[in-house]
């Protein structure tokens, strides 16, 4: 545990000592602004709570989180400090564990830093904050999922480029995957079963029930599988290159 930890701080003091932790920051801030006050209607919709805030959080991370997660492995393999790094006492997990904590502490701060609309919606109504913790955390753990999955891209390849692409198309097809479209579509020709199943695969799906306030241990556990799952794989790439 004290080595991940120590890989944590260094990561994150890392993302502070350039302007990448920075400039996510204000992108996400001022994005999250736009899309919640100009598209989401925020005012014109005279209901308090942060439904308009909330619903382009998949489309908003689509981009931002393979943005800074693409940098955790592809750049230790293109300068080289990889081979420092798997040198050190420490497993390869725990650099892993580290480096991911860190980079979803940052999506951790960029949330937090949304609290004057916390702030707002209490000052013009009366709000079921309940409803918006939830969401928050649902927000979050979605940021995870994303995050686990640009990570293992990251791994994959010492190309930033590459991995920030590769990352935001396995990620779209995440989302898309419990959006109306593609379960209308499915339900024209294939079962319930199936439809339930690719809706259950998708990181919408188990969102927008959380937004609602309905916090189910299904979902939570979706996104704790999905963060395991996508890890290991990032692991596994890791350890193969290690052998080679």
């Amino acid at each position: 545990m004290s080595a991940t930890l120590t890989i944590f701080k260094r990561e994150f003091a890392s993302f502070f000592a350039t302007p990448v932790a920075y400039i996510f920051i204000l992108i996400f801030l001022v994005m999250s602004g736009v899309f919640t006050f100009l598209f989401g209607e925020f005012y014109e919709r005279g209901q308090a709570d942060l439904l308009s805030f909330f619903d382009f959080h998949p489309w908003l991370y689509l981009f931002l989180v393979p943005a800074i997660a693409m940098r955790t492995w592809s750049e230790e393999r293109k300068s080289g400090s990889i081979e420092l790094i798997m040198t050190l006492p420490i497993t390869t997990m725990q650099i892993m564990l580290g480096k991911f904590f860190a980079a979803w502490a940052i999506l951790g701060l960029c949330l937090l830093m949304t609290f004057p609309l916390f702030v707002t919606v209490n000052y013009l109504g009366a709000p079921d904050n309940g409803v918006i913790l939830a969401a928050y955390l649902g927000s979050w753990l979605m940021s995870g999922a994303f995050l686990a999955v640009g990570i293992c891209m990251s791994a994959t390849t010492r190309n930033q480029v590459v991995a920030f692409i590769s990352a935001i198309v396995i990620c779209f097809v995440f989302v898309l995957a419990g959006s109306p479209v593609v379960i209308d579509l499915f339900q024209m020709w294939a079962p319930n079963i199936i439809v339930d199943a690719i809706a259950g695969l998708s990181f919408l799906t188990h969102f927008q029930n959380m937004a609602k306030g309905v916090i189910v241990l299904n979902d939570v556990l979706f996104y704790v599988l999905s963060i395991a799952v996508w890890l290991f794989a990032a692991y596994v790439v890791i350890e193969q290159k290690k052998a080679h």
